[in-house]
């Protein structure tokens, strides 16, 4: 992989012997400069990554530092080594425990290519209007809790409090969940012998799906290596654990949400960056196209309305995602201004619409977001094209039917 720029080493110590292998792995120069003057060497060495050690006399110039390497565009991975602390929002946590320089290399390769992403959408973003997605990514973010100890409480509030959860008592449950969601980390927490653990990371490793997630252990010792580049051991009270897990969370939901962003340039801009689906605009006109063409056509086309509760937003968010990637591929949707999604299923008759769309709404109730338990469940409401509608008349009864359900 190229790397645009060198990797600047903050440190008050000396060089651990792991970041001389980080030349020899050809990500290099490496330029090393102390805490006092880092924040000012960020401007002048225009680093592709930061690496800092959390050696003595970090304090004060550990968020001033953050913030300016925050501010710098594309995007520049910090990375900060063997924090015991509670870190800055940016700053992704790294433990060398092992002084094993190949996960290390593994770590930076995987942010590298998150930057390589946000330099690929800030270069080609004024071919097409797409309206990039505004604020912190770790809001959309959504995390998967597994475990069964007396923390698991705790640690789904903390977590709720950052990200959207979806809970998992077991690893059969987890393994539904990684298969049906979009998710942008794991959190593995206590309750499972090391040897269920061992099985559970070694499938993860295995699936390339999966790969780049980060995956959290908050209560297990690692005793070999994963092919798990975001895989971090975070022990401590639940607080601490969502704090710094937060960091390569947010990495990855900023990673998820660039390729959205990529995918809708690709479709010249009619794809919904945050949501992967169809802007409104875009569904409106192919809906009247599709419903135009299979009444001259004739043939089945099936709507399903999914409507959530107005006051949780993330709810349709969530939904939308999940759409957007259960959906078949000649299927179509988006996120209306309502506040509910549509889909719409072509070549489809009303019993088969309306097993999919069950079948859809079931993935959505798992999700629950935030500290008060909002859980995701949608009125649901489906109908078919009858040759005397049109375009807005189906979308009219759908819409009837819907308040009817809730009412």
């Amino acid at each position: 992989m190229s790397q645009a720029g060198p990797i600047l080493f903050v440190s008050n110590a000396e060089r651990p012997p792991f970041i001389a292998a980080l030349d020899e792995a050809r990500l290099f120069p490496v330029v090393d400069t102390e805490w006092a003057s880092a924040a000012r060497a960020v401007e002048q060495v225009q680093p592709a990554v930061v690496l800092a050690q959390i050696s003595g006399g970090y304090e004060p110039h550990i968020a001033p530092l953050a913030r300016k390497i925050a501010d710098q565009s594309p995007y520049i991975p910090f990375v900060a080594l063997d924090a015991s602390g509670a870190l800055p929002p940016n700053a992704l946590p790294f433990s060398s425990r092992s002084g094993n320089s190949d996960r290390l290399i593994a770590r930076l390769r995987a942010a590298l290519r998150v930057r390589t992403l946000d330099a690929t959408v800030l270069r080609r973003l004024p071919e097409v209007k797409v309206a990039l997605p505004e604020g912190d990514p770790a809001r959309d973010a959504t995390v998967l809790l597994i475990g069964r100890g007396a923390a698991y409480p705790a640690l789904s509030v903390a977590l709720g409090e950052r990200v959207g959860v979806v809970g998992a008592l077991s690893i059969e449950a987890a393994a539904k969940h990684l298969n049906t969601r979009d998710l942008d980390g794991v959190v593995l927490a206590e309750g499972f012998t090391a040897r269920v653990t061992d099985a559970f990371l070694t499938v993860l490793a295995e699936d390339t799906r999966f790969r780049s997630l980060p995956v959290i252990l908050t209560a297990h010792q690692l005793t070999q290596s994963y092919d798990l580049p975001n895989l971090e051991l975070i022990p401590g009270e639940p607080a601490k654990v969502a704090a710094n897990a937060l960091p390569l969370i947010r990495q990855h939901a900023m990673e998820a949400q660039l390729s959205r962003t990529l995918r809708s340039i690709d479709a010249g801009g009619l794809l919904d960056p945050r949501s992967g689906l169809l802007t409104v605009e875009a569904f409106a006109r192919d809906f009247a196209k599709a419903v135009e063409q299979t009444l001259a056509r004739g043939g089945g086309l099936s709507v399903a309305r999914f409507a959530f509760d107005p006051g949780n937003s993330r709810a349709q968010l969530d939904a939308a995602r999940i759409l957007s990637r259960l959906m078949r591929q000649m299927d179509f949707g988006a996120a209306q201004k309502d506040g509910s999604v549509i889909v719409v299923f072509a070549e489809t008759d009303f019993r088969t619409a309306h097993m999919i769309a069950r079948r859809l709404s079931a993935v959505m109730r798992h999700t629950s977001n935030g500290k008060h338990e909002m859980r995701s469940d949608p009125v649901v409401s489906v109908d078919s094209l009858s040759p005397s509608d049109t375009a807005r008349s189906l979308l009219g009864r759908l819409s009837a039917d819907a308040s009817r359900a809730a009412s």
